[in-house]
């Protein structure tokens, strides 16, 4: 139990079911599949286990938890249609039409992830496990390698240009040293 509410959603010992009314169950960790409350820690649930990234907790409730949807497709009635002062429709065509957008926008959202939601998320899925694949198999490996051969080559230059160059701009340095330059002014 926690926060005088057991896992069920149900009240603690004692406690009195009008409390429970004005303050509904809220889960604070989102996925109901495997909770974590510290409370049910006992003998069976101390084993260690090894994280599994395929076994990944997922937030039922918190579904964008980067916040990476946040300015892209939030669009709400308000956003779309709004009617100016002195130009309102009557009161119920406006709440039918909010009604009939924000009904219309959750079930066809709903319809859509059903129908095409599972064989984008293959694809998605298949495209991420190439690109990782070519990541770590090819790109890498290849960068790599360049580091490995451009090092060679810049140790090669780099003797080149102390060979040959540095003497020459010493000695032109060392030419030009002497040269002075007074500047003035005439009024």
């Amino acid at each position: 139990m926690k926060d005088g509410i057991s896992m069920t959603g149900g009240l603690k010992d004692g406690e009195k079911e009008e409390e429970f009314l004005h303050s509904p169950f809220i889960r604070k960790q989102g996925n109901i599949y495997k909770p974590n409350n510290k409370d049910m820690d006992n003998d069976s649930m101390n084993e260690k286990t090894m994280d599994d990234i395929h076994t990944k907790e997922i937030d039922l409730v918190n579904r964008d938890p980067r916040r990476i949807n946040d300015d892209v497709v939030k669009v709400d009635f308000e956003d779309i249609i709004a009617e100016p002062a002195g130009t309102y429709s009557f009161d119920g065509v406006w709440k039918a039409s909010f009604t009939t957008f924000t009904v219309t926008k959750y079930w066809v959202y709903r319809l859509l992830t059903a129908l095409v939601g599972i064989p984008l998320a293959l694809i998605w899925g298949i495209f991420f496990a190439i690109l990782s694949f070519l990541h770590i198999w090819a790109v890498v490996p290849c960068v790599k390698s360049y580091l490995i051969e451009i090092h060679c080559v810049s140790r090669v230059y780099s003797i080149c240009v102390h060979t040959f160059c540095d003497p020459l701009f010493e000695a032109m340095g060392k030419c030009l040293s002497s040269i002075r330059i007074s500047a003035t002014k005439e009024v």
